[in-house]
């Protein structure tokens, strides 16, 4: 499984190992001058709290959608309706200091609204992806290639084209407005409010108790980025007018996947217990990485560098990375505060049925 595809599913330099495995969470200062901002999209995950941290700061902010999605979710900003396929009349004659683009996928939908806002705007900050770079099989860094597509026409999203589609967004918002965009790549963005569940199923996980089966080993690595840190740095882009591309993801030595479900095990204060079941065994009897095994990918071959993505520019820029206990404990609390039936029924991870089997068979085999 590419790890482009399971971004689109969930929906996408080094760090100097004489730095802290985590460092905490920083907000902007306040920028001396009080901004307005658009964002396109705006009602979901990173949108809101991104909202709630620029009014904070004393920004004014518009948000432009269709008004489909998280109706209410954001209150007390303008609100423009409209669709990003050309219906783009209620942004004509507006002006802002900078638009957040939280909502392109289709290169055609991000020139369609860059060229029109390209007179009346000074910075374009667009949220692409670490799923545009051509290979994982080494780390990659801002200057790595991206995939591309044999027909840039194509406008049909999944696991094949996601990432080409995006690194194309990324050179359509750059073509309407050169020298004034930013691109923020982010890893898998985690934290509360993810309903996507991907990092969520494991402290639900841990909260449910038992035995847990885990992947491969404690010692292998991931990179996520949770929300509110990507938050922090996108509103630092934007108060501070830090143009380029940047990697937005944890460091590459900072987190491993013994860290996680032992944060997750210390905050559920269950009798949870890991068991870690060999990568080789897993694929054996069809546990998939990232999406059975939420978070996690065995890092060889095509995959070698899916969690080793350089990070240095953007902590250099000020990106801080909060402790990965922090993130789990929030985001337990906001699963524990969800519907039962929401609880109940995660979008991500291993089934509970087909777990209790694979943990059996591998009990069986050791037994053997």
């Amino acid at each position: 499984m590419k790890r482009r595809d399971v971004l689109l599913a969930g929906g996408a330099a080094l760090l100097a190992s004489a730095l802290p495995a985590s460092s905490p969470a920083q907000t902007p200062a306040p920028s001396p001058k009080k901004l307005s901002i658009l964002v396109l999209g705006g009602t979901r995950f990173l949108g809101p709290h991104f909202i709630a941290a620029a009014r904070a700061g004393g920004h004014t902010v518009t948000i432009f959608n269709r008004g489909r999605t998280n109706v209410g979710r954001v209150k007390d900003v303008e609100v423009l309706s409209g669709d990003r396929d050309g219906k783009l009349d209620a942004l004509k004659g507006g002006k802002w200091d900078v638009v957040l683009d939280t909502s392109g996928y289709v290169p055609r939908h991000v020139r369609l609204s860059a060229e029109l806002l390209a007179a009346n705007v000074a910075h374009y900050v667009f949220v692409s992806t670490l799923s545009v770079y051509a290979s994982f099989a080494k780390s990659n860094d801002e200057t790595s290639p991206v995939g591309k597509l044999d027909d840039e026409t194509v406008e049909k999203v999944d696991g094949a084209t996601y990432g080409p589609l995006k690194a194309l967004c990324e050179r359509a918002a750059e073509q309407a407005m050169p020298g004034r965009v930013t691109i923020l790549r982010p890893g898998l963005i985690v934290g509360p409010e993810d309903n996507t569940d991907r990092f969520t199923y494991w402290p639900a996980r841990a909260a449910r108790g038992g035995e847990m089966l885990a992947p491969n080993s404690p010692a292998d690595r991931i990179q996520v980025i949770d929300v509110r840190d990507l938050r922090d740095f996108a509103l630092r882009c934007v108060e501070n007018r830090l143009l380029g591309t940047y990697n937005v993801v944890s460091g590459r030595q900072q987190y491993t996947m013994g860290a996680l479900v032992d944060a997750c095990v210390a905050a559920a204060g269950t009798d949870a217990g890991p068991t870690w079941v060999p990568a080789a065994f897993l694929a054996e009897h069809k546990v998939q990485g990232w999406s059975d095994m939420p978070v996690w990918l065995h890092a060889v071959g095509d995959q070698a560098g899916f969690a080793d993505h350089n990070v240095e520019r953007a902590m250099k820029a000020g990106l801080a990375i909060r402790p990965l206990a922090t993130t789990v404990r929030d985001t337990l609390a906001w699963h524990l505060s969800r519907p039962v039936e929401q609880r109940n029924a995660l979008k991500a991870g291993i089934s509970a049925d087909r777990e209790r089997e694979v943990l059996a068979a591998w009990h069986a085999s050791q037994a053997k």
